[in-house]
């Protein structure tokens, strides 16, 4: 049987595998384009995914050799070798620096997959495999968005991803959420698509996810990759397909822009 860790790591595989045949096709003006994430263009996205490929693996491999994560040092000098790449060389080992990364994921036996903890490289508990993937998922899926953005105004996040990520977007809303970007209280009744789900949205003194509430403030009714995309920020007007819909007399989909402002 499948597991959780399978599954994400065969859509780390997937995702990659589509995005290394896009960036393989790009000329210099397609990576010096401002991308989907406003202050980077898409060279500097690639860049962040080679750097976050390297240490990732850096962090895998610490686990398995009882070494532990990496330290900040040499984090740090991972940044600046990729800051201080070209356009075209960031392409370029974006490709091989993602490929050795999944492949570390893909090689990994049973066991492993069950029992390592890998320890992060700030301040957080240990994690086993499907966890670290599963973080990995969620940086690698947003960032090809902004990639593909660039020339799909519709672009949207994966089939395969989305059902994964919808599974963890509690965990990100703690990290994205500002409950100052609107103005006074408020619990929403989410209904996302394909897949299916309901939950609440409670935006308080902080922002989280609840049980479907009895009497909400309001009715958001989205496709769940859009949703996905929401409390990632990638959210503006013209990204956002016609089905969206939110039913509230006192929340706009502007004031849930302000909560969810983007990374």
């Amino acid at each position: 049987m499948t597991d959780r860790a399978d599954e994400i790591i065969k859509a780390l595989r997937s995702g990659l595998d589509d995005l290394t045949a896009l960036v393989r096709g790009f000329t210099a003006d397609d990576l010096a384009r401002r991308s989907g994430a406003s202050e980077w263009d898409v060279s500097q996205v690639l860049s962040h995914l080679g750097s976050g490929a390297e240490i990732f693996l850096a962090a895998i491999d610490g686990a398995v050799e009882g070494t532990g994560t990496p330290e900040m040092d040499v984090i740090k000098g991972i940044w600046a070798r990729w800051d201080a790449m070209s356009r075209s060389e960031r392409a370029e080992h974006f490709v091989t620096a993602n490929e050795a990364l999944v492949r570390r994921f893909e090689e990994l036996d049973r066991s492993a997959k069950d029992d390592l903890r890998i320890e992060l490289w700030f301040p957080a508990p240990p994690v086993d495999v499907a966890g670290l993937a599963g973080m990995r998922l969620s940086e690698f899926a947003y960032h090809t968005w902004d990639i593909e953005v660039v020339s799909d105004p519709a672009a949207t996040l994966t089939p395969q991803a989305v059902a994964l990520l919808l599974d963890q977007a509690g965990g990100l809303i703690g990290f994205t959420g500002r409950a100052g970007g609107l103005d006074g209280q408020a619990t929403l009744a989410v209904r996302v698509t394909s897949p299916e789900r309901s939950f609440g949205l409670d935006v308080r003194d902080s922002v989280s996810l609840t049980d479907a509430p009895g009497t909400p403030d309001g009715v958001l009714t989205a496709p769940a990759e859009w949703w996905l995309r929401l409390i990632a920020g990638r959210h503006a007007p013209e990204h956002t397909p016609a089905e969206v819909s939110l039913e509230s007399g006192t929340v706009t989909l502007d004031d849930l822009r302000r909560v969810f402002p983007g990374f």
